[in-house]
């Protein structure tokens, strides 16, 4: 008689078997056609309203006019990370990387490269173009040499929209691992090693979550996934999900299994219309193939999803208000405790997890618990996705081991800051993070010392700042965004946000005073300590961190009435030099409020008279400013 241990051998060999049969289908079908090229082009919602899908037609239209359809396959796939570049389009087998396509390059490209054989080096990324006109790999380039894609590996690589594309790469492998081969309580075990922490946020260990739900016992457990994604900037779980929709899947039937959940769902905003469509398709096509619904790969392990749309509430976010909404109801947080592994969705036991949390944990389970946690720093395991936005050359998505300085990540990685200008902070975490001044830019980015300066991961965002960015604004902007946010379910939140937003107010409008200072700091405080949800305690960082490290703007604002950056346009006052001017009155034209007027002043060496502003009526639009070609008028 055999083993348990000779049978779940037996079960996982015939399950790799039954797994990987459509997988040597996708290969044996590419090998058949024997394509001369491979076109990859990026089908992410950056490229795609960059017309990427109107790259698509022309290039097959173009390719059925040449006949090569047998030599060339097209394929729409997910993010590249270069979002600044589209759309992009890369060629293989040589790994061309074309980068800002237009209509008008698809004719030359088809022409040159896929039927003569020459790629089109003009129209290539420069970085991919060595000195005696050889190819570099994408890899080589400053954006991608120090990243490690773990939850992004499939982004850019392969077909969303193909189930077999996913399973050819191990896809679902690590379910059939699971399922064979693992106890729940070792699946658990394996996470827990990991050291993963949630990338939704707060960084609470996945594996201990998990730990607590598992012991519960309940007629019906869930899954939930929380693709809201609201932090302004952010679009890292948008991207998994267009470019890699079947990892997620995979990971919440890995989770299901983990804790004894049958049931899952995506909680993802409607504004994502790329990543609802294809993560529908990829739900209903692992359906048909067996991998969702009764008795798993024969294992009797029953395991469905399904997707909730939201509609954009920022406060959904947080899981309680998540689970409310999915439960149909209105999107408000409730107290914790009893905390989601014990009472969440339905007033079940519930684990919920971000789409870039679920993404690392198949690679996880196939290359074990060490491996990634070699990766990062001692109580930050892993890589972390970025978005990073703002004044920096390339925006875009990256991934990085943690760990990495934020001075790699805004110069070797992001290529710097345009224009020449100097690096002034980053915001991460959007509205619930902090910013990080230039002086501390050689900070390892992990959670841990993110939060000793006053600062949060969040799930991933990462705006750049440089001189020219008023920093009290930028808090009154955030605020802004979290007065508009909040649920109004608890008064600290409320009414407090409300108050802070007006204290901003005052001070960028030149009426603040020393005391508001002191008011404003106390007010956050206050509203840390005694909001119900996560929304409303993080709801001051933005004011908290801008005062710890750029108090003098504050003060600046209030003492001297006057904005170092030149933002705050009550504190502005525009001038011309009479003597650069040279009376062309371009800038009197462009007044939308006839605030400028000529004066009797000629200056030496010009023939007409000058002008000047009358501040009484200017209303600081600038647009005198913007058109002088001269360099006449000034800000100040």
């Amino acid at each position: 008689m055999k083993t348990v241990a000779e049978l779940n051998a037996a079960r996982a060999a015939a399950l790799k078997k039954i797994v990987l049969r459509k997988a040597d289908e996708v290969i044996a079908k590419q090998v058949q056609s024997d394509y001369k090229y491979t076109v990859l082009v990026c089908g992410g919602t950056g490229c795609t309203s960059s017309h990427s899908t109107d790259i698509v037609e022309k290039l097959k239209e173009e390719i059925k006019a040449k006949g090569i359809e047998g030599d060339v396959q097209v394929i729409m796939t997910g993010c590249f990370g270069l979002c600044a570049l589209g759309p992009i389009m890369i060629v293989y087998p040589e790994g061309c990387f074309y980068s800002m396509v237009e209509i008008g390059n698809i004719p030359r490209i088809v022409e040159e490269h896929l039927v003569g054989g020459e790629p089109v080096r003009e129209l290539l990324y420069k970085e991919t173009v060595a000195e005696d006109g050889s190819i570099k790999s994408l890899n080589e380039t400053n954006f991608y040499k120090k990243q490690i894609r773990v939850a992004l590996r499939n982004c850019g690589v392969i077909n969303p929209e193909d189930i077999y594309e996913y399973i050819a790469v191990d896809g679902y492998q690590a379910l059939a691992k699971v399922l064979t081969e693992n106890t729940p309580d070792e699946v658990i075990k394996i996470v827990t090693d990991s050291g993963l922490r949630g990338r939704g946020g707060g960084g609470f260990p996945t594996g201990r979550k998990w730990a607590l739900c598992a012991p519960n016992k309940a007629p019906q457990k869930y899954v939930v996934c929380n693709a809201d994604e609201g932090d302004p900037g952010a679009f890292m779980d948008r991207s998994v999900l267009e470019g890699d929709p079947h990892c997620l899947i995979e990971a919440m039937a890995i989770a299901g299994y983990a804790i004894g959940a049958t049931k899952g769902y995506v909680y993802v905003r409607a504004e994502y219309p790329i990543a609802v469509n294809r993560l529908a398709k990829a739900i209903e096509d692992a359906r048909k193939a067996g991998i969702l619904g009764k008795n798993i790969f024969g294992t009797g392990f029953d395991f469905d999803m399904d997707i909730r749309l939201g509609a954009g509430a920022f406060v959904c976010g947080e899981e309680t208000a998540l689970m409310t909404s999915i439960e149909g109801n209105r999107g408000e947080p409730r107290p914790r405790p009893p905390y989601p592994a014990v009472k969440g969705l339905f007033n079940s036991p519930t684990v919920e997890n971000n789409v870039e949390t679920f993404a690392n944990i198949p690679q996880i389970i196939l290359r074990g618990a060490e491996w990634f946690a070699s990766m990062g720093t001692e109580r930050s395991k892993g890589t972390k996705v970025f978005a990073l936005g703002g004044k920096i050359e390339h925006t875009g998505l990256v991934e990085i081991p943690m760990g990495t300085t934020l001075n790699d990540i805004i110069y070797e990685i992001g290529g710097g800051i345009p224009g020449g200008k100097k690096f002034k902070a980053a915001q991460t975490g959007g509205p619930s993070g902090g910013c990080i001044p230039a002086s501390l830019i050689d900070t390892e980015v992990d959670y841990d010392n993110l939060v000793s300066i006053g600062c949060m991961m969040g799930s991933g965002g990462l705006i750049v700042m440089d001189e020219d960015t008023c920093m009290v604004d930028m808090a009154k902007f955030f605020l802004e965004f979290t007065v508009d946010e909040s649920c109004g379910k608890c008064t600290p939140c409320r009414v407090g946000t409300r108050r802070l937003l007006e204290m901003l107010e005052k001070i960028t409008d030149g009426k603040g005073t020393l005391e508001d200072i002191d008011k404003l700091e106390e007010l956050c405080n206050y509203i840390k300590a005694n909001s119900l949800c996560g929304l409303g305690q993080t709801a001051p960082n933005p004011v908290l961190a801008t005062l710890k490290f750029f108090r003098d703007e504050y003060i600046a604002h209030v003492v001297d009435k006057k904005c170092p950056a030149g933002v705050c346009k009550s504190l502005l006052s525009f001038t011309i030099d009479k003597d650069k001017c040279i009376g062309c009155g371009k800038c009197a034209k462009n007044c939308p409020n006839d605030a400028i007027v000529k004066t009797d002043y000629v200056a030496p060496g010009h023939k007409l008279p000058s002008y000047t502003i009358i501040n009484d009526s200017c209303i600081k639009c600038g647009a005198c400013m913007a058109g002088c070609k001269f360099g006449a008028i000034s800000k100040k």
